[in-house]
């Protein structure tokens, strides 16, 4: 599956990503960005907790642009503190989704815990959102997470890889699995013109 020009966004997706950066960011700069990018309507009006589509993902691309270019230098770092807080959020509102609820990782090797958490990330995403297409690979010496229907960079160009929001949520998933900080690296991206999004998990940061 590809970036189609139809894709949606559904609801709770949509609100996991306005309540992380209105905790990131504060109200004045999300609403900044919100009426950036196009989607002023949902200032202060959040989508509903619910699988129904929400907004075009598409637009969705266009939210993680205008936070990038609203904070200039330091737009990259801003997008991956949301990814951390999205994931986070995640795990409290919707722990039975990713298959957190009770989990007992601390048995397992620590491999195990990072597909484990990946593999929860995939789930809750396809059950979200059929059109969703993402998968681990664990075929190398190096765990990845992938998409092909990435909407961080829907639509969009670019020489480097800009999923941004993405590396944070993953790298914030890794850490929440095992305690320790990895590095994450997106080593290829659909804005590039490469066939997926690929998340790979380096050696642990010092």
């Amino acid at each position: 599956m590809t970036n189609r020009e139809d894709a949606v966004i559904i609801n709770s997706l949509v609100r996991q990503a306005l309540s992380s950066a209105q905790e990131v960011m504060g109200d004045n700069g999300l609403n900044a960005v919100l009426n950036a990018c196009g989607l002023e309507r949902l200032i202060g009006n959040f989508p509903p907790n619910n699988l129904a589509p929400s907004i075009q993902a598409s637009q969705y691309a266009k939210l993680n642009e205008a936070i990038e270019q609203f904070y200039g230098r330091g737009g990259k770092g801003m997008l991956r503190r949301i990814g951390k807080a999205s994931f986070q959020y995640g795990v409290r509102e919707q722990s039975a989704l990713l298959g957190v609820a009770g989990v007992a990782l601390k048995l397992l090797p620590e491999r195990q815990r990072i597909k484990f958490i990946f593999n929860g990330m995939v789930d809750a995403l396809k059950k979200s959102n059929p059109q969703v297409n993402a998968w681990v690979d664990e075929s190398g010496d190096k765990l990845a997470y992938i998409e092909s229907t990435c909407a961080i960079c829907h639509s969009r160009q670019s020489a480097e890889p800009i999923c941004h929001l993405y590396v944070g949520s993953i790298a914030e998933a890794v850490q929440w699995a095992t305690g320790k900080e990895y590095v994450i690296r997106e080593t290829h991206c659909l804005a590039k013109g490469d066939e997926y999004c690929r998340f790979e998990v380096g050696d642990v940061r010092e």
